[in-house]
Parts: C-alpha cells; sequence; structure tokens
C-alpha cells in the first residue's frame, strides 16, 4: 500500500511539474505582435485599446511602433503578425507581393500643415496644400520633414513632387531640413526652428511641447488619412499567429472595436473616426 501511495504521489509530481513548465508556453501562445505607425502608439491610443482587446481576448498585443516603412519591412521579415499603418499604396503593394492576406480599413484622420503662429511664409487660411507648400519653399522658409519614409514623409514627398512639380529630395536649399526622426521629434525640431512641418491631427492633438507651432492649414480633401490593418501572410512566413492576429483584427473592425476607437479623445476631440465599414475606405 505505502509503495502505491508513493508511485501515485510521484506521478502526481510529475504531472504538476509538467502543469507549471507548461503554463508560461501556453501563456507565450496567446500573444501577437503588432507592427505600427508611431502615430497610434504615441497619440496614446493603443494605451486606450489594448487593455480593452486583452479583457475581451485574453490575447496580449506588444507593439512595435515604428514609420509605416519600417512596419512593413519588419512584417516582410516575419517579425510582426500584424500590421497597422496608413499607406494605402504600401499596403497594397505588401498584400500584392504575398506578404499580407488582406488590407481591411479601420478608421482616418486627416493630416495639418503646422507653423509658427506668426506664419513669415503667409499660408495661413489657404485652402490647397500645394500652394502653401510653394509658397513656403520660394519665401525660404524653414520646413522640417521627417525624412524617415514613413507615411506622413511620403505624403509630403508626394506633395512636393506630384503637386508642386519639384524632387524636393534633390532641388531643395538649406531653409529645408530632414529630421530622419518620428513625429514626436520631428515636431519638436519645427518647433525649435519655428518651421512648417505636415503632421498627422492625432500625433499633433497628443503633442505637448507646442511652442509657436499651430495649426495653419487644414481641410484639403488630399490631407485624407486612412489607417488599415493586415494580417501576415502565414504562408509565406509559418510562425505567424493566424488565429489571434485576425482575432485583434475582427475585434478592431467590430462594433466594440469601432466604438472604442470613437471613444478614445484628448480635451473632448477624437483623434481617429471608424470607418470599417465604409466600402470606399
Amino acid at each position: 500500500m505505502l509503495s502505491r501511495r508513493r508511485a501515485l504521489f510521484g506521478c502526481a509530481a510529475l504531472l504538476a511539474a509538467t502543469a507549471i513548465r507548461a503554463t508560461p508556453a501556453l501563456a507565450q501562445t496567446q500573444s501577437i505582435v503588432v507592427a505600427s505607425t508611431t502615430s497610434t502608439h504615441d497619440s496614446g491610443l493603443f494605451s486606450h485599446l489594448l487593455p480593452l482587446f486583452t479583457k475581451r481576448t485574453g490575447i496580449t498585443v506588444t507593439v512595435l511602433a515604428q514609420g509605416t516603412g519600417e512596419a512593413l519591412d519588419t512584417a516582410r521579415r516575419g517579425e510582426a503578425d500584424v500590421v497597422f499603418t496608413h499607406s494605402k499604396f504600401s499596403e497594397l503593394r505588401f498584400v500584392t507581393e504575398g506578404f499580407g492576406v488582406k488590407r481591411l480599413p479601420v478608421m482616418y484622420n486627416d493630416f495639418v500643415l503646422l507653423g509658427p503662429k506668426r506664419d513669415p511664409a503667409g499660408v495661413k487660411g489657404k485652402d490647397d496644400v500645394a500652394a502653401a507648400m510653394r509658397t513656403i519653399m520660394e519665401r525660404r522658409a524653414p520646413f522640417v520633414s521627417r525624412g524617415d519614409r514613413s507615411a506622413t514623409h511620403m505624403t509630403e514627398l508626394m506633395f512636393w513632387n506630384r503637386d508642386v512639380g519639384v524632387d524636393i529630395e534633390r532641388e531643395h536649399g538649406d531653409w529645408y531640413k530632414s529630421a530622419g526622426l518620428g513625429m514626436e521629434a520631428t515636431l519638436e525640431a519645427a518647433a525649435e526652428a519655428n518651421g512648417y512641418v505636415l503632421c498627422d491631427r492625432a500625433s499633433w492633438l497628443a503633442f505637448k511641447k507646442r511652442g509657436e507651432l499651430d495649426i495653419l492649414l487644414e481641410g484639403d480633401r488630399r490631407l485624407f488619412n486612412q489607417y488599415a490593418v493586415v494580417l501576415v501572410n502565414p504562408e509565406r512566413h509559418p510562425q505567424v499567429k493566424k488565429e489571434l492576429g485576425q482575432s485583434f483584427i475582427d475585434w478592431l473592425r467590430s462594433e466594440e472595436g469601432q466604438k472604442a476607437i470613437a471613444d478614445f479623445k484628448i480635451e473632448g476631440e477624437p483623434l481617429f473616426y471608424p470607418n470599417a465599414a465604409d466600402p470606399n475606405a
């Protein structure tokens, strides 16, 4: 009888040890990595959304806050399960190349042109972003670019190249500064230089060190800024957590997730507007 009890105790101890060893591994499978643009992170949106998502699903999320170009490159290497960015052309190319499953819209806001309140280039009140940027160039007023291949940077370059008609990276003067930094650091550089800068509205509303900066131009339809999510293709990278990543995407686009996005505000002002149901997004 004693030997039987010892055997049963030994089996129970072995099972307990196995359970203890298995628990971290099980917990690890309930987590995903999201490579996302800096604006969703720096604005505080993820701090608002992720606890709600984790409470609902039990899935934890690690965010890699990067410029859109870098975030998509991270996903191309299989180092993320989901990308959450704001560059439609780059996202569609990512999917077409086989790195992503499907691009799905989530929310939008807009870009704004910021500058010193005294507005040395005289662009305040204009409704044409290209005309305003052309004026800044002609008057050689300081302009600070992110210069980091982010979606904001690529949008700025599109305005210069397509709408103003100048290859700004090759033909600029010393009035044009390329920061090579994230949005918050670029805003700090622009505030310090009393310069103009293109910024997404969420980052601007979350920015505390405003100095003499203010919104000088907004409302041009070309400043529309759509955000979307893409599941990294598990056929390209088998380690991608397909089901967990899709759960995150589905929640963001669900009624609950869309309401959570709409509820996120700074001083009563929304930073993002949900539009997952918009077929044109």
